[in-house]
């Protein structure tokens, strides 16, 4: 699988860097989330048809009703992640096309990433390997359920929204750890929140609206 890793035109470089800059300017603080930003080639994980649009700020469709989240949804809910610092054992719910996968394991020691639908999987992980990335394990499975065999987790993200924040997803975080998700029904209010484990109980922030596709469960 060849990779057009640096990209021309609206793909190029240049268009990354004034990606970079909107992201700066819409508040996205932490230098090394927008550096792993300005050199993780978003285009390369969409069909070839909407390459040219990889760095607008939009969510944009990847198949199977699914969409990568836009530039700045996925900085926003990285930089809150890693907000007390570099994470050890990250769990992200949702690889969906890989792009989120990418820019986290740039900045956490291992990623575990489960995904729900077996062809979207197959094709992320083609890319990631591609990419050179040797510190993501893949689960085809129920987010719901997370990934027990690894837990407790430093952090925790959820590309999807859910009315409440699944248990089993808790009971997974280590204490001190954090959890960010969109919670909310869909096609309905969904607010981004950052949920961090005290020991027995949690502290919640709700933090901005945002829309994402469905929290669905089972396999496909």
């Amino acid at each position: 699988m060849s990779l057009d890793l640096q990209g021309i035109g609206m793909t190029s470089p240049r268009t990354r860097k004034r990606m970079v800059q909107r992201l700066a300017e819409q508040g996205i603080t932490d230098p090394k989330v927008l550096d792993v930003m300005r050199h993780t080639p978003r285009h390369v994980f969409m069909d070839e048809a909407l390459a040219s649009r990889a760095y607008e700020d939009t969510a944009l469709p990847i198949g199977f009703n699914q969409t990568i989240s836009q530039p700045y949804i996925v900085a926003r809910m990285t930089e809150l992640l890693m907000g007390s610092g570099r994470l050890s054992k990250v769990l992200e719910i949702g690889t969906g096309c890989g792009y989120q996968t990418a820019i986290l394991a740039q900045l956490v020691d291992h990623v575990y990433s489960v995904e729900r639908i077996l062809s979207l999987q197959k094709k992320a992980k083609d890319i990631l390997w591609n990419l050179k990335f040797k510190n993501i394990s893949y689960l085809y499975g129920d987010g719901n359920l997370g990934w027990a065999d690894y837990a407790p987790f430093d952090g925790i993200l959820v590309a999807a929204a859910a009315p409440e924040v699944p248990e089993p997803l808790l009971q997974q975080l280590a204490v001190g750890g954090v959890l960010v998700m969109p919670v909310g029904e869909n096609g309905r209010s969904q607010t981004l929140q950052r949920i961090t484990r005290t020991g027995v109980n949690y502290k919640i922030e709700y933090l901005e609206s945002v829309s994402f596709v469905p929290f669905l469960p089972g396999k496909e």
